[in-house]
């Protein structure tokens, strides 16, 4: 059962990648562009351009999300987003309450710790990374030599 289950490891890494990625794209889709409920579930509002933090985490998780999604320069990716996520939590979560279910802060310490998961197992099956690496593995392969062809 272990052997099995082992051998199944980079495609349910690949697949949580993908989810995770999918449904943090969705909340910087959902905070700049008003859809999906707009802005924290707001009546489709949009966070202003360039406000402190909200704007900018909204670009984070956009721009984030979509890489870790398509499994491209996911470990950096990841990183920051799981930045942004603890800053989110201790800058205005904890504020109001010391632990996430008292102060609404479950999402932030949740992708903060699922995307730190990602920086340390890489992207798993299905990511652009993989694929890149195995193109410029073949690439950096010296051919074969050939031999001349007597006449």
């Amino acid at each position: 059962m272990t052997g099995r289950l082992n051998s199944a490891q980079p495609y349910a890494l690949g697949l949580f990648r993908v989810v995770v990625g999918l449904v943090f794209t969705c909340h910087g889709v959902a905070s700049l562009f008003g859809v999906l409920g707009g802005a924290a579930g707001g009546h489709g509002g949009t966070i202003a351009a360039g406000t402190w933090p909200g704007w900018y985490a909204a670009v984070i998780q956009l721009v984030g999300g979509a890489l870790v999604l398509l499994g491209l320069g996911t470990r950096g990716a990841a990183l920051i987003a799981s930045g942004s996520m603890a800053f989110a939590y201790f800058d205005v979560h904890q504020k109001v309450a010391l632990w996430p279910i008292q102060n609404g802060g479950e999402p932030s310490v949740l992708y903060c710790w699922a995307f730190l998961l990602l920086v340390f197992t890489g992207s798993g099956a299905f990511a652009l990374d993989g694929l890149f690496a195995r193109r410029s593995a073949q690439e950096e392969r010296p051919a074969p030599e050939q031999t001349p062809v007597a006449a």
